[in-house]
């Protein structure tokens, strides 16, 4: 059987860079960006992509609704 692929967009201006997402992405895909947004926040991003299986336990988590999953059909 083949893994699950996965791919998420983040709203970078409205992530407030909590990192409940990195916390609970099971495959560690998730960072927060070096870069800050418009109101001073890293913001999460995916850092690993290959590592990404679609789970989206990260959009379930996000307080502000920032992630979008993306899953890629077997």
């Amino acid at each position: 059987m083949a893994k699950a692929k996965g791919a998420i967009v983040v709203d970078s201006v409205k992530c407030k860079g909590c990192e409940l997402c990195m916390v609970s992405c099971p495959t560690n895909a998730i960072e927060m960006a070096k870069d800050v947004n418009g109101k001073g926040y890293h913001f999460a991003q995916l850092g690993i992509p290959e590592a990404c299986i679609g789970c989206a336990n990260c959009a379930a988590v996000c307080p502000d609704s920032c992630i979008t999953v993306y899953r890629a059909k077997a």
